[in-house]
């Protein structure tokens, strides 16, 4: 198989789960969502030599780097939006959430919100990716001991989070096992 054929292969099983793995990063910010994912696939054409015989964590690993860009792109356009005071907030338009706003399990999301970058990511490749630790390594571009370790380190500071919560926003019962 050629490596043109390995990377449509690639393309064709994996562009959903990238898209997904974006989508969730960017909070669903759709336009924003498909220009990563049509730059992760761009450089994963480019380097379609080094595509892996597993390639979805190498795929993700990319992705991480297009989104990094992505996320700086938007806080320089942000942070120029609020300099030319067009943003919601000077012009008096502040949304207020409603009283039955609250997803469910919205103290999960709050407490991993609490967390680094990259104790939340590592979280994500585990939980929203279902990755191993061998394919958490190879999204985070390190060695499988590291990956182990960092994960437990994130999931111990996510229970922290949750424990330092007030009993009004975590539920009641939570198995500690």
């Amino acid at each position: 198989m050629s490596n043109d054929e390995i990377f449509a292969a690639a393309y064709r099983e994996h562009y959903w789960a990238v898209s997904r793995y974006v989508a969730r990063r960017l909070d669903g910010r759709m336009s924003e969502v498909e220009e990563v994912v049509a730059e992760v696939f761009t450089v994963a054409w480019r380097r379609r030599d080094d595509l892996p015989a597993s390639p979805l964590p190498w795929l993700y690993g990319v992705a991480r780097n297009c989104l990094a860009n992505a996320v700086r792109g938007y806080g320089r356009r942000r942070r120029l939006v609020d300099r030319l005071g067009n943003d919601d907030a000077a012009h008096g338009r502040h949304i207020e959430a409603g009283p039955d706003a609250e997803s469910p399990g919205g103290w999960v999301h709050e407490a991993l919100a609490r967390l680094s970058p990259a104790d939340q990511e590592v979280l994500r490749l585990t939980a929203w990716e279902e990755l191993a630790v061998e394919e958490v390594a190879v999204a985070l571009g390190c060695g499988r001991r590291a990956a182990a370790m960092r994960l437990h380190r994130a999931r111990r500071r996510l229970r922290a989070e949750i424990d330092r919560m007030s009993p009004a926003t975590a539920p009641k019962e939570r198995n500690h096992g």
